[in-house]
């Protein structure tokens, strides 16, 4: 009888911390018709961009109006659910707008939002607000995160602690964020920010380069500065030489 107790008793189970895929959408408007009519825009092209992966919403960019207004989170879940997510928690709202997540079956969570890897140059105002689709993923044990997907205007994958290959199109607006290197072995449109913690000694590599940002450990160069003849639409690499960014070709 003692023996029966003893292994009924015993842990059939056991909690672990995991590491798992973070995407965040941060709200820029509590309009779920703008919000749709964004979504269906920047994931038209790569409908299967998720893949059924969990989803924080974000709340802490909402205005001032947004804020205060009531937002439909059940309309919200199932907005996201159609493009192949799967809605888990909300983070940076208000004591109401977490009551009423809770009551729509997403958890609060205080999991932050990842810092602001670098300075940025004033954008231009937009018609309508996006919202920011944010990919922070994991870096494996190999130190190399790779992306084989393109990645679409207001999409970003951030690897934290290592560096990220990326496959696919970089596309104009979409942002491609690494602690390392960055290698995009297609054409760079958007922005690509390497050493996003400071590591002066990161590198930035396309075999195409049209960036509209690149920037290392927080010095930045943007399109404004016309690219030199010979980097325009070729292979390239960028590394810092002190304070300054520096571009080469890659023969």
């Amino acid at each position: 009888m003692a023996d029966a107790s003893a292994a009924r008793t015993r842990a059939v189970f056991e909690f672990k911390s995991a590491t798992l895929p973070l995407i965040a959408v941060i709200l820029k408007t509590a309009d779920l018709g703008v919000l749709a009519e964004a979504l269906d825009a920047q994931l038209a092209d790569s409908p299967d961009f998720f893949d059924q992966e969990p989803v924080v919403i974000d709340l802490s960019q909402l205005e001032q109006d947004d804020a205060a207004s009531g937002i439909d989170f059940a309309a919200l879940r199932a907005l996201l659910a159609r493009h192949q997510t799967q809605p888990v928690a909300v983070r940076g709202g208000s004591d109401a707008q977490n009551f009423a997540a809770r009551a729509a079956g997403l958890s609060v969570t205080t999991m932050p939002v990842p810092p602001a890897p670098s300075p940025r140059p004033p954008a231009a105002p937009a018609e309508a607000p996006q919202p920011q689709i944010v990919r922070e993923l994991p870096v494996p044990a190999s130190g190399t995160l790779v992306i084989d997907k393109p990645l679409r205007s207001g999409q970003q994958v951030y690897a934290r602690g290592g560096d990220v290959v990326v496959t696919a199109v970089v596309s104009f607006g979409a942002e491609v964020i690494a602690d390392g290197n960055v290698h995009v072995y297609a054409p760079l449109r958007g922005k690509a920010i390497a050493g996003a913690r400071g590591n002066t000694e990161a590198r930035i590599f396309t075999t195409c380069m049209e960036a509209q940002l690149v920037a290392i450990a927080g010095i930045y160069r943007t399109a404004e500065v016309a690219l030199p003849a010979e980097i325009a639409g070729r292979a390239a690499q960028i590394s810092l030489d002190g304070k300054k960014i520096v571009m080469s070709a890659i023969a």
